[in-house]
């Protein structure tokens, strides 16, 4: 080679590796000089951040970088070329895997990233205690969450209703009251021996709120009645709550879940989160919702229509059975008996009652049934709801206003409600650090008369009872005598027994109530690891009641007029420091430290008068002498400091460790102050094992909690009451207490969850054990000692059970889907100890001879009654007379408490079409009827037409004999006798039934119009819908419905039936209009 040659070749690849070494210069000048840092949020499908998302990075199919999203969603990925195109893959368990590609340029560096969840909503941000957020996978107990249209779907005059058979674990109590009446929510159990003291606690939007309600009686400040007061449900402070404005409603079961918000929620707590003007669209968003529906009686005991008014035992000359309404040509009166055991209609002809002359009628009438003549009473009710509101937002903040109005008429004539209710959400960022929350809502409620319940001649339930075959419901009308308007009432046959239309027209309960509910917070992001919340938040109630009973009435000949003007407020403010950061690469903490000030005020003045000067005029000054004046004040404070550790490594293993600390002022100052732990765990198992295919998500949960629980004000000490006499005062009866104890639940929970088949069919089954000790009652004393009760620690109460909720994919296609969710849960009672001196017993509760009596050994919810006398073969025994026999102690008849409770849900969509249908129902306990007792006295049911036409009855059963031992009873007893005593009021046995239901509790069909209908119109969403409540119901239960418990003042107390009001069957219409 020739040396030019040699020379230029040198040349060409010195200058060839000087460019390149330039270039690779520039390259790495320009790469320093334009990269930057890639952030990017993830969500879900509704706009919550997820954390823990693994984000890889791919570059031509190689992965250069793998990252994971924090708490609020966010990813960083360092030092990527601007301008460049990027390959995203998002994964996360419960999640469709997602792929992106990204052009990076510096000037939109925040991509937003939705994903799709498969996991059964497993991934979801649940609202746990004090409002904080966690994911679904991270909780060591056992939550669940019901969304807007769990609520909605088939809806009820108290939303809470529309959770039954929803929620493993929980038990709604109602005194099946009338419209919008009381509901307790029980979870997991009863375990206070204090009927009082066993309600969930409900918290609206992270603030607690006070769910009680209080009736009519003077007894005490919550309401126990007098002897001359009746049971009238007002509504406790939760259907204040308007189901229109609910988002999500969080059920948190047990101590471990609920142990941050103290001893108010040792029951467990209902987490409401309303809604918030947070939207996808810009501009102002409208919704209109239309709902109405109508309401007739679900179902009536078995009335027999054959005999009619009478005892049977009188005869005429003929020596045949008769009927005279007064003495007549036939004989003496047979009407002056509430009993059916008369004649036999026939047609026969008898002197009868005339509403023409008040009286007896001139000529003989046709003897006949009135088949409708309670039936007829009832009316077909209504409900009409029209809800609007307008929303909207941006990333800075929301709004959010609501305005609902209900109008209720009753299935009993002249009774019903109105209601009106506004809402207002407002959020705004004010600024990168500061946010600011504010929610109001009021409540404007109305009532010319709601019904008295109960076994009382104030109730309708009374005349139901008492109302006989052969009676025209017409003879009632008009209310009042010829010329005796407004002083004396038209009751044909008994003056304790009052005219249906006077109670429904003239024994007015009326009611006007005002609810305001709001809370403020603000919170301030410190830095990136600081937060700091403030909040404060206020539940104020106001009522005004008026009680009117007209001049004839049973109880009050010459009228009566009361008001009860009540004031209630609950104000809670609370502070809460959270912390957020990462040890190592693996471990991230969150930790939070708070407090809560919780101060309540119960006032009521109560003003009555017995006798009216003028009749028909309802006012205090028009009373017969000086009215009776009662006030009641009622205070309590509790405040508390508490803190809160989380860890979570490598987003499989999660703890969480709580303690909080309460000073109440309810307690003796020695044992006011009270410090209880939880700790909870949970492991994702399919994160960590091999397990089979089939298993898409397996986790194991773990919880161990303590929580404290105090009383009700002023046990501690001794307190006078007033008398109407001047200058004259009562002594207590209740011996107060310096050194009880605060009330300590402990709890253990394990559970597992699993998701197969891609999450198609879901498992979540949970086991607790919850043992409350020290529990502070009121328990009898010896008279002699001068006082009726003595408060003490007094005992313990277990409650062990298991849940299940299992849901479903069944059928997953394009246009079709089949979704089915179960829930059952069995609990089991156990009284564990009683405190020295009680005999081994406390009474918890009476309806009519019923007891419900907490023995050890056994429930809270024990029935105790007198019963047969039984042959050691179990036959009844009968006395000389052919009835039987009695025995002399009560006994133990059956426990409340259901062996399980469950539910099961379908729901069916094809193209645009969606059905709904939800089966719920119970499987033991057991009900005590003072209504049945009554009926079966008095021969009004079909089950007492045995032996009448051969005027005579056998009971099955034996007879002792004077050397002990037992032979056939087969002593002839007359219907009426027997009847009248084998269901005698005494005896509770006779008349306590299997409590078990099957219900069609709710059915709803839906059609959405899709886009293609709806078009370029200005709607962007309208659906309709057809749906029924208590459609159908399975029972054995003679009377009207099991699901039933007796209001005692405020209490509803299950196991006890007391003149029950009819259960009602809802089928309804609802449209649903979106701008």
């Amino acid at each position: 080679m020739k040396p030019n040659c040699i020379m230029k070749n040198f040349l060409q690849k010195t200058v060839g590796l000087l460019a390149l070494i330039l270039v690779m210069m520039q390259t790495q000048l320009v790469h320093a000089q334009t990269t930057a840092d890639l952030m990017g949020t993830v969500l879900n499908e509704k706009g919550d951040p997820l954390q823990g998302v693994t984000v890889v990075l791919q570059i031509k199919g190689t992965s250069s970088q793998t990252v994971s999203t924090n708490e609020k969603g966010v990813y960083n990925i360092k030092q990527l070329t601007v301008g460049a195109k990027y390959n995203l893959k998002f994964s996360y368990v419960g999640y469709a895997e997602l792929e992106q590609t990204v052009s990076f340029n510096k000037s939109g560096n925040n991509i937003v990233t939705r994903m799709s969840s498969t996991a059964g909503e497993l991934n979801e941000v649940v609202v746990t205690a004090l409002g904080i957020k966690k994911q679904e996978k991270a909780l060591g107990y056992s939550a669940q969450t019901m969304k807007e249209g769990d609520v909605l779907d088939a809806r009820s005059n108290n939303w809470v209703s529309s959770l039954s058979g929803k929620v493993a674990g929980l038990n709604l109590y109602s005194a099946g009251s009338g419209p919008g009446g009381s509901v307790r929510v029980s979870l997991r159990g009863d375990a206070s021996m204090n009927p009082d003291g066993n309600n969930a606690l409900i918290v609206l939007d992270g603030v607690p709120m006070n769910g009680g309600g209080t009736s009519s009686g003077v007894g005490n400040a919550y309401g126990a009645g007098s002897g001359s007061d009746v049971p009238v449900d007002f509504g406790n402070g939760i259907s204040d709550i308007n189901p229109d404005d609910i988002e999500s409603i969080t059920v948190l079961k047990g101590p471990g879940a609920t142990a941050l918000y103290g001893s108010r929620a040792a029951n467990g707590a209902l987490l409401i989160t309303t809604k918030s003007g947070a939207r996808k669209d810009k501009g102002i968003g409208v919704s209109f919702n239309s709902n109405v529906s109508m309401n007739t009686v679900l179902r009536w005991p078995d009335y027999q229509h054959e005999y009619g008014q009478g005892t049977g035992r009188a005869l005429n000359a003929a020596g045949e059975k008769y009927y005279s309404y007064g003495a007549s040509a036939d004989g003496g009166s047979t009407s002056g008996t509430s009993s059916a055991f008369g004649p036999k209609f026939n047609g026969q002809l008898y002197f009868q009652y005339d509403p023409n002359v008040e009286g007896q009628s001139a000529t003989r009438l046709p003897w006949v049934a009135k088949p409708n003549n309670i039936k007829d009473f009832w009316r077909t009710g209504s409900t009409i709801t029209n809800n609007i509101s307008l929303e909207s937002g941006n990333e800075n903040g929301s709004v959010r206003a609501s305005l609902t109005h209900s109008k209720n008429e009753w299935i009993m004539p002249n009774t019903g409600f109105e209601r009106m209710t506004a809402a207002l959400s407002v959020s705004q960022k004010v600024s990168e650090k500061l946010k600011f929350v504010a929610k109001v809502n009021y409540t404007n409620k109305s009532s010319d008369n709601l019904p008295a319940t109960g076994y009382n001649n104030q109730s309708i339930a009374y005349f139901m009872i008492f109302q006989n075959p052969n009676v025209d419901l017409s003879w009632y009308r008009p209310i009042w005598k010829k010329g005796q308007e407004q002083i004396d009432q038209v009751h044909p046959f008994s003056r304790f027994i009052d005219n249906p239309y006077l109670i429904a027209y003239e024994m007015t309960n009326a009611v006007k109530s005002n609810a305001f509910l709001a809370n403020m917070a603000a919170t301030y992001t410190i830095n990136k690891k600081f937060d700091l919340m403030l909040r404060s938040g206020i539940d104020l109630s106001s009522e005004i009641r008026k009680q009117q009973r007209p001049y004839s009435s049973a109880n009050y000949q010459r009228g009566f007029y009361k008001e009860q003007n009540i004031q209630d407020y609950e104000i809670n403010s609370d502070f809460l420091l959270s912390y957020k950061d990462k040890i190592g690469s693996n471990i991230n903490v969150t930790a939070s430290v708070g407090g809560n000030a919780m101060s309540t005020n119960y006032n009521r003045m109560d003003a009555s008068v017995i006798g009216l000067v003028i009749p028909g005029v309802y006012m205090l000054s028009n009373g017969v002498g000086t009215p009776a004046v009662l006030n009641v004040a009622r205070n309590k404070k509790v405040n508390s400091l508490y803190g809160t550790a989380s860890f979570a490594y490598k987003n499989k293993w999660f703890v969480d460790i709580t303690g909080r600390n309460d000073w109440s002022s309810t307690l003796p100052v020695q044992n006011n102050s009270f410090f209880y732990p939880s700790i909870n765990t949970s492991v994702i198992l399919s994160d960590i094992l091999r397990l089979p295919a089939a298993v898409s998500f397996a986790k194991l949960r773990v919880s161990a909690a303590q929580v404290g629980n105090d009383t009700d004000p002023y046990k501690t000490s001794k307190y006078y009451g007033t008398s109407p006499f001047p200058g004259s005062g009562s002594v207590p009866t209740l011996l107060h207490n310096v050194n009880f104890k605060p009330e300590i639940s402990t709890n253990y929970e394990a559970g597992l969850d699993i998701r197969l088949f891609k999450s198609r069919l879901n498992l979540d089954l949970t086991v607790y054990s919850n043992t409350t000790r020290n529990q502070i009652l009121e328990v009898p004393m010896d008279p002699t000692t001068g006082y009726a009760r003595a408060v003490l620690n007094a005992g313990a109460v277990r409650n062990q059970g298991i849940e299940v909720v299992l849901s479903g994919s069944i059928i997953k296609k394009k246009n079709f889907s089949w979704n089915t969710i179960l829930t059952w849960a069995k609990n089991q009672n156990r009284v564990m100890e009683l405190a020295e001196g009680m005999e081994g017993k406390q009474d918890i509760g009476y309806g009519g001879n019923a007891t419900i009596q907490a023995r050890v050994g056994g429930t809270t919810g024990d029935i105790y009654g007198f019963g047969f006398l039984r042959s050691p073969d179990g036959q009844i025994v009968y006395n000389a007379n052919g009835l039987p026999a009695r025995p002399q102690e009560i006994q133990y008849i059956g426990s409340a408490y259901a062996d399980w409770k469950g539910g099961i849900r379908n729901e069916f969509t094809y193209n645009n079409f969606r059905f709904s249908f939800l089966l719920d129902g119970q499987l033991g306990g057991m009900i005590y009827s003072q209504s049945h007792h009554k009926m079966m006295e008095q021969g009004k049911l079909k089950a007492t037409l045995a032996g009448r036409e051969e005027n005579f009855i056998i009971g099955a059963g034996v007879i002792q004999n004077p050397d002990k031992s037992y032979s056939p009873n087969t002593k002839k007893v007359l219907p009426v006798e027997y009847y009248a005593d084998y269901y005698r009021r005494a005896n509770v046995e006779s008349n306590s039934f299997d409590a078990s239901y099957l219900k069609l509790r709710e059915a709803r069909l839906e059609y959405n119009f899709p886009k293609s209908i709806l078009g370029k119109s200005f709607f962007k969403q309208l659906s309709v819908a057809l749906y029924g409540r208590d459609l159908l119901m399975i029972t054995s239960f003679p009377i009207f419905d099991p699901e039933t418990a007796a209001l005692n003042g405020s209490t509803i107390l299950p196991g006890v039936e007391m003149g029950q009001l009819p259960s009602s069957r809802t089928i309804g219409a609802n449209i649903t209009v979106k701008f």
